[in-house]
């Protein structure tokens, strides 16, 4: 197995940082890595925000869930899905632009996820761990005041970066679906109820399929914080309004 394999294999979240800062070239570097990951018309739609103001590390600490290791970790990443600098361009060209739409959003989250999964992949391969952070999309309305972000973006992720805290083990990673339940040919399949009890087997085999399902469909699907980051979503996005033509 080559060491980008291995690297995607292992690598784990890591919530534990130690006090060491990452170095300008390896911060250079990563960067690097993830402005080289592919790009719808090679537009990179998306900013990313390198958080150094301590103050401000803890305030996303907070927005965040609560989650105290963000404000420890040596570098803070928010990673904007960013049409607005197109926009803005089409505008000073004079090239009198229609108003982005739910389709530019996509596109332009999917530019940003992409660059920071390269990014990701970059720090593990370098020694430095990393972990996503989701809840800057569910306080999106928050995050857009704190952050000053204008019309046409939006915090698609936020990362956390550092080297491991010392003595600490390596996190374990959960399990994942078998392959070929996460990959069709030509066409969409739906699956029946067989399938998908069999699907996730070795998730619900101690608790069963129907305790196991119902307890994560309470802890995540059915949650406060989920609920209320569809309403933030609904109402961040209205701006994306355009009607295309």
């Amino acid at each position: 197995m080559n060491e980008t394999l291995k690297g995607l294999l292992e690598r784990t979240s890591l919530r534990r940082f130690s006090a060491r800062p990452i170095s300008p070239e390896d911060r250079l570097a990563i960067l690097t890595a993830a402005a080289a990951a592919p790009t719808a018309g090679n537009q990179q739609l998306y900013t990313i925000l390198d958080i150094t103001d301590p103050a401000l590390k803890e305030r996303l600490s907070r927005t965040c869930d609560n989650q105290p290791f963000i404000a420890r970790a040596a570098m803070v990443w928010v990673f904007l899905a960013d049409f607005q600098k197109w926009y803005d361009a089409f505008q000073e060209a004079g090239c009198s632009p229609r108003r982005p739409g739910p389709g530019d959003l996509l596109l332009a989250v999917d530019d940003a996820l992409i660059a920071a999964q390269n990014a990701v992949t970059a720090a593990h391969s370098l020694g430095i761990g990393s972990c996503y952070i989701g809840d800057v999309m569910e306080q999106c309305r928050v995050h857009r005041e704190l952050l000053h972000l204008p019309e046409y973006v939006f915090p698609a992720a936020m990362v956390v970066f550092g080297y491991p805290e010392p003595g600490a083990a390596p996190g374990h990673k959960p399990e994942r679906l078998p392959l070929e339940g996460i990959l069709q040919e030509n066409v969409y399949r739906q699956l029946d109820g067989a399938q998908l009890r069999r699907l996730f087997a070795r998730q619900t085999a101690r608790e069963g399929f129907d305790a196991w399902m119902d307890a994560f469909c309470r802890r995540k699907y059915n949650s406060s914080f989920s609920r209320e980051m569809t309403r933030s979503v609904r109402e961040y996005l209205a701006s994306f309004d355009g009607d295309g033509t």
